[in-house]
């Protein structure tokens, strides 16, 4: 009796491996196919560390570590200085903003609607442009 309870309890532990590897998998396909929807038929430029906030829509959150910002016919790729926890498409940005740019080591945090508390603070990467061919 005692030995079908652990090995029961061992095959729910593997089945929810399976299914989280499954769920993470998911979810870098997603990003990968958003990544390429929003980058598709650009090329890459000179990365920046500022850009104006005006007129700069977004972010698209891609993944934990990529955000994209859209500027007129211009998209902006920041690969973040480090992974975010926690930072999933859907949620929100609280972005400390000095002055008119956004720039490379500037910290933000990211609310998921419905709640009240922030992530960590996390810090934007440099700035690429993406421009159609």
């Amino acid at each position: 009796m005692r030995l079908a309870i652990i090995m029961s309890l061992g095959a729910l532990a593997l089945a929810g491996c399976t299914a989280n590897d499954e769920f993470q998998q998911s979810r870098q396909t997603r990003a990968e196919r958003e990544l390429a929807a929003a980058l598709k038929g650009r090329v890459a430029g000179e990365p920046r560390d500022c850009v104006s906030n005006f007129g700069l829509s977004g972010p698209q959150i891609i993944d934990s570590s990529t955000l994209i910002y859209r500027d007129g016919r211009r998209v902006w790729r920041n690969d973040l200085a480090s992974a975010c926890p926690g930072l999933s498409p859907g949620d929100m940005l609280i972005v400390e903003v000095h002055g008119s740019q956004i720039c490379r080591n500037d910290r933000f945090r990211a609310v998921t609607p419905g709640t009240r508390i922030p992530s960590a603070f996390c810090m934007f990467g440099r700035f690429t442009p993406y421009e159609r061919k």
